[in-house]
């Protein structure tokens, strides 16, 4: 009951993973339809029903454009889990100001990135220009695309593909 499953919009937008439960009680109450049905049937004591993969609400939502949430977690999926110093690939990265805090240096996307902790302590309280080091690439906020959003549950369900490729 708690599988994934995509929520889209009346036009189709993708707008939300939610349980199974969930849309579950979207589909009984007939705010949305099922589109696809790719895991077998829920069985209560009466009834039983269709245990949806994707389904659309039969109204239009309006919502402000999606952003992605400035998260530690996002800074290193943005950067690849790669140091933006040194180019190392490791598993104990930690995330670095590039213009320190103490300097005035803010909690956003364009000051953040992933760094390794050797390349973090050399940097130490400086400014890049005091400590002689430089970006890989210049960090940024990503497009919030759906398939930015939800792609990383298509490894186990593909059949969401053809509703995230347009978007």
């Amino acid at each position: 009951m708690n599988m994934p499953v995509l929520l889209l919009n009346a036009n189709y937008e993708p707008l939300n993973v939610c349980t199974t439960r969930r849309a579950l009680r979207f589909l009984i109450s007939g705010k949305a339809k099922m589109l696809v049905n790719g895991r077998g049937v829920v069985h209560t004591v009466r009834l039983s029903y269709p245990r949806p993969s994707v389904i659309r609400l039969g109204y239009m939502i309006k919502r402000p454009r999606p952003r992605v949430k400035l998260t530690k977690h996002e800074i290193f999926r943005r950067d690849d889990h790669i140091c933006q110093y040194c180019g190392t690939h490791s598993k104990g990265l930690t995330i670095d100001h590039i213009m320190p805090r103490y300097r005035g240096g803010e909690y956003t996307w364009s000051n953040l990135v992933t760094s390794c902790p050797d390349c973090n302590r050399r940097k130490g309280g400086r400014t890049l220009r005091e400590a002689r080091m430089a970006l890989r690439k210049q960090p940024r906020e990503p497009r919030a695309s759906a398939s930015y959003l939800y792609g990383s549950h298509l490894p186990k369900n593909e059949e969401w593909q053809p509703f995230l490729v347009g978007w």
